[in-house]
């Protein structure tokens, strides 16, 4: 209590009700995904088990190709295989061995494919209702959200999470230093009569950490970004999972200067064209779009 009023406590970070909001709504619809990943394993876990080996053959087993052969299965087909889309990679030999169980499928694997798909799209209309409820929530910081959207291996979920996270300008960390401090995306100092006994990261903020160890995962495979060449440069000294810190540290300390000084991100690795860059951001644009924002400008596409 004395330390408490001569104000020698660190308060912890408490936001107010409406960022409160946005957290729910981004944690609910990470949890959901995550629903989503635990369904699709055991869906093929269950085509496994009925000796089906589509996952083989077709790179998304919820693919437009994949969901159609898989509905007919349910519905009761015994040659879902005509189905496939014609760009489909596997012959029509290689899908009808992988669906020759088919025929004699009993009917209970039926039905609970079938429930799975129901569950399925239950949850990817959850999941776009709550993309719908964000972009709502977030429109008056639509600039914030477009702002860091354009850093590689950050997207606009990834933005929207950020900001639900931290806060559209991240008022309450006077320096990138405290919000990397916050985060755990810095070093640790666990020192000791003056002897370093380790630097690992402290606990930070679990969403945020996990959020920056994907974003930083999705940036370093960008060609020719500045992620990249850090990424090259410190890998055969550091290994992969330190150099993704350190990816995850930078990209931390650069979402600070975006949002509490409105920097704007420039790529400048050297592999960057006029075009390429064209191309992420008209992809970004309209996804901004499809969630309601309004972008007004964009520059002509290059030749």
């Amino acid at each position: 209590m004395k330390r408490l009023v001569a104000r020698e406590l660190t308060l912890s970070f408490v936001p107010d009700a409406e960022q409160r909001l946005w957290r729910t709504v981004t944690r609910k619809k990470y949890q959901l995904r995550r629903d989503r990943v635990r369904l699709h394993n055991q869906l093929e876990s269950l085509l496994e088990e009925a000796h089906i080996k589509l996952s083989s053959l077709v790179s998304d087993l919820l693919g437009a190709s994949a969901r159609r052969m898989l509905k007919a299965l349910a519905d009761g087909e015994t040659n879902p295989a005509a189905l496939a889309h014609e760009r489909l990679r596997a012959t029509p030999e290689q899908l009808c061995d992988a669906l020759g169980a088919c025929t004699d499928l009993k009917p209970v694997y039926r039905r609970l494919l079938k429930m799975a798909l129901e569950q399925f799209q239950f949850l990817e209309q959850q999941i776009g209702q709550l993309d719908q409820e964000l972009a709502t929530l977030l429109h008056p910081h639509q600039d914030a959200v477009h702002q860091l959207a354009e850093v590689p291996g950050l997207g606009v979920d990834s933005a929207q999470q950020i900001i639900a996270e931290v806060g559209p300008t991240a008022a309450t960390f006077p320096s990138r230093e405290h919000l990397s401090s916050w985060v755990g995306a810095c070093p640790g100092d666990e020192e000791s009569a003056g002897i370093n006994y380790s630097h690992r990261s402290p606990k930070g903020n679990r969403h945020m950490r996990r959020l920056l160890n994907q974003t930083a995962n999705a940036a370093v495979k960008v060609k020719g970004s500045i992620f990249e060449i850090i990424y090259r440069r410190c890998v055969p000294r550091l290994g992969h999972n330190q150099a993704i810190g350190v990816i995850a540290h930078r990209q931390c300390r650069l979402i600070w200067l975006i949002l509490h000084k409105g920097t704007l991100y420039e790529e400048r690795g050297p592999a960057v064209t006029k075009r390429s860059k064209y191309q992420r951001t008209w992809r970004m644009i309209r996804q901004l779009q499809r969630l309601g924002y309004r972008i007004e400008s964009l520059n002509p596409q290059p030749s």
